[in-house]
């Protein structure tokens, strides 16, 4: 009998992975398909349709993006193609911005990219019109807003942001200061210091994937 208490801990921690992994790939589900953009927001609309209230039972944000790069890589293969065009639309943009040291952030550098997603760069910047000068002296014209990042643990500001299309895509530019360029601001999915690629090293990634394609004979 003494066994009976122990038995059901670990029966009820093996229900709450199974919720975890159930709800994780429904979140994914509602990302691809709905084109929820905030892991938050399709979180909690998975567990109300899954009826799971339990906050135990609630994947991380890093389980959400495999399970959303799992259901793309399954169900959306033609997602392959939107990723390489922004990958290569990315390289494009930071050789044009080259001035302000840009890194590519976000769903283009992660792999979970759909033909909805924007090719977001980090811009670098101790004059924070600069950006705005630039992109008019090359008459581009761009929405002005707003995002609040977090830089550490103990700060976090509201950066500039430049938004504009350009070869049938959304750019998303975030003007930072230079200093930020040590330290990647954090992420929202999971509080570590965010995913960053240099113009060289997104020029890598495309090389790899094309030997990788070449490998499997496409």
């Amino acid at each position: 009998m003494r066994h009976a208490p122990q038995h059901a801990h670990v029966h009820a921690q093996t229900r709450t992975r199974e919720r975890r992994h159930r709800l994780a790939h429904e979140a994914a589900r509602l990302m691809a398909e709905g084109g929820i953009r905030d892991y938050h927001q399709a979180k909690l609309k998975a567990a109300q349709r899954l009826g799971i209230h339990d906050d135990a039972s609630l994947p991380r944000n890093r389980e959400i993006e495999e399970a959303l790069r799992e259901y793309q890589r399954l169900f959306q293969p033609g997602n392959a193609a939107a990723l390489r065009q922004r990958r290569e639309a990315a390289l494009r943009a930071m050789e044009f911005f080259g001035e302000f040291e840009p890194r590519l952030v976000g769903a283009v550098l992660d792999g979970t990219a759909d033909a909805r997603s924007p090719v977001a760069l980090h811009l670098y910047s101790d004059d924070p019109e600069a950006a705005a000068r630039f992109l008019e002296q090359h008459g581009i014209p761009a929405e002005a807003r707003s995002r609040r990042l977090r830089l550490d643990r103990e700060r976090s500001g509201d950066f500039p942001v430049w938004v504009f299309a350009a070869e049938d895509l959304t750019f998303d530019l975030t003007v930072l200061p230079r200093a930020v360029l040590r330290q990647a601001p954090l992420s929202s999915t999971d509080e570590k210091p965010m995913k960053r690629a240099s113009a060289a090293q997104l020029r890598q990634i495309l090389v790899e994937e094309e030997i990788a394609e070449h490998e499997r004979g496409g």
